[in-house]
């Protein structure tokens, strides 16, 4: 199941808010008159609509998500009840091996076995499939560990509050990646108001057509000259196919942060924003300073900066970094090379940028990001190299008919993508204070602001539904990671 489902929308999702209200009704008589409302109920029914959210596409693996959650229960608990530091660093570092175990198993196990198999060690391949979203669940587990040992927390003494943050369905699968701290008092402390609910649907909204809108349609474009006829394929073909996937891939992942944020909004929870308008920027640096903002968070506080950061072995800490984060997308060569072609490009940049004192400006670092999603593209390491000989041009023609056509039949859509990767939001926000003299909470200002967000609203789930019906193309990129 996925947000941009008919299903989850019209079936899923009415019958959890039904639920949920009905659940805070519950809460209110259970609690005594003057006291904060309690969240027992309304965070029993999270817990059961994330449960079968996940059980609804692999049933098998919820058992799995559970068990690594009963594992972290206790681990916390470990971490928690020692007292002098070394027996708090071996309760962590037992943990987060278990999690690095757990995911190994079943994302790299497969592929470890196929590459010994090449030199002439003959392992069984296990054959395990891949488990929806374990990447985000076993990064946010790990989160939880380091967060208490850190005391940026406090543990979680109940097993359901720990469930409810490891399994909450809406970035269960494909994140932004939720850390303990930013959440834990929420958890059993939360308040939602009416502007918490509004703002939340209309993020919600925004995310969806994002999604169904503009990253589906591109994805038949990029489908259509990535995929099909490398052999054939021209410059001009590789150009825009590369140049669709390069917006596929920032509307369908940004659709879904924003859909997950916009859900949490309306439920009280407050997650951390994941993309910052990542193709206006003007170096590498800058581009993963706003691109899946809350992995490249991760990795720097749990790994780069524990690592020595920036004072000691700064280019080893970068290949390290980068190497795992490559090795975190998925387990094939491509991504390992994708994840060092950015280490090598940031170790550069970040030499050229300390003798210098210049950026590389935002066409070179744009040309770079589009050449990296080439790369990231293929896990076919063949079908990448007759990729990128027409893309640069190397023994293919230059134009054909088909490419022309991607281009011009679909202008409007192409426009309207590139448009929606620049700050527009902030822009309007920056001439609506400028119009109205610096009193935008006029009650006037605030009828229009309205008004203009429901229009836009309805019309983006009237388009958004019209696609869906018959949509064979609906998968999340990010949900196989």
């Amino acid at each position: 199941m996925v947000f941009s489902d008919l299903f989850f929308l019209f079936v899923f999702l009415p019958v959890l808010i039904v639920c949920y209200r009905i659940a805070a009704a519950f809460d209110r008589m259970a609690s005594e008159p003057g006291e904060p409302g309690k969240l027992i109920w309304r965070n029993a029914v999270l817990i059961i609509f994330s449960l079968i959210f996940y059980a609804w596409g692999e049933p098998v693996y919820v058992f799995l998500m559970i068990g690594c959650v009963v594992m972290n229960y206790f681990l916390g608990l470990w971490v928690d009840c020692c007292r002098r530091r070394f027996f708090r660093r071996l309760a962590l570092t037992v943990g987060i091996l278990l999690n690095v175990s757990t995911l190994g198993l079943f994302k790299y196990a497969g592929f470890v076995c196929g590459e010994l198999a090449r030199f002439g060690i003959d392992l069984p391949d296990p054959k395990i499939s891949l488990p929806i979203g374990i990447s985000f669940y076993i990064f946010q587990s790990i989160s939880y560990l380091v967060d208490v040992y850190r005391l940026h927390a406090a543990v979680q003494r109940r097993f359901s509050g720990l469930l409810l943050y490891i399994s909450m369905f809406p970035q269960l699968v494909a994140g932004p990646i939720v850390r303990y701290s930013s959440v834990a008092r929420e958890i059993y402390n939360r308040h939602v108001s009416s502007r918490d609910i509004a703002d939340g649907v209309f993020r919600f909204l925004i995310g969806l057509g994002k999604k169904v809108i503009i990253a589906n349609q591109m994805s038949e474009i990029a489908d259509n000259f990535l995929t099909d006829n490398l052999e054939s394929l021209s410059t001009l073909g590789a150009w825009v196919g590369l140049l669709a996937f390069t917006l596929q891939i920032y509307f369908d992942f940004s659709g879904y942060s924003d859909m997950a944020i916009g859900m949490g909004r309306c439920m009280g929870f407050h997650f951390p924003e994941n993309f910052d308008h990542p193709y206006t920027c003007r170096s590498i640096t800058d581009f993963w300073r706003r691109w899946h903002m809350s992995l490249g968070t991760f990795f720097r506080d749990y790994v780069y900066i524990p690592l020595g950061g920036n004072r000691s072995h700064q280019v080893l800490n970068i290949i390290a970094v980068w190497a795992l984060t490559g090795l975190w997308h998925g387990a094939s060569w491509n991504f390992v090379l994708w994840g060092m072609f950015f280490g090598i490009i940031l170790i550069v940049e970040k030499a050229i940028m300390r003798y210098t004192g210049h950026q590389p400006g935002h066409i070179i670092a744009m040309l770079l990001v589009i050449v990296g999603w080439g790369i990231f593209y293929y896990d076919d390491l063949g079908d990448m190299g007759r990729f990128f000989r027409a893309f640069f041009g190397y023994n293919a023609d230059f134009y054909d008919f088909a490419a022309e056509s991607a281009l011009f039949d679909k202008f409007w859509l192409w426009l309207l993508a590139i448009v929606l990767c620049m700050p527009v939001r902030r822009w309007i926000s920056s001439a609506h204070i400028r119009l109205w003299g610096g009193n935008p909470s006029h009650a006037g200002v605030v009828t229009v602001e309205t008004i203009c967000r429901i229009v836009l609203a309805t019309l983006i789930l009237f388009t958004s539904i019209c696609l869906l019906v018959g949509a064979t193309n609906n998968a999340f990129l990010y949900t196989r990671f």
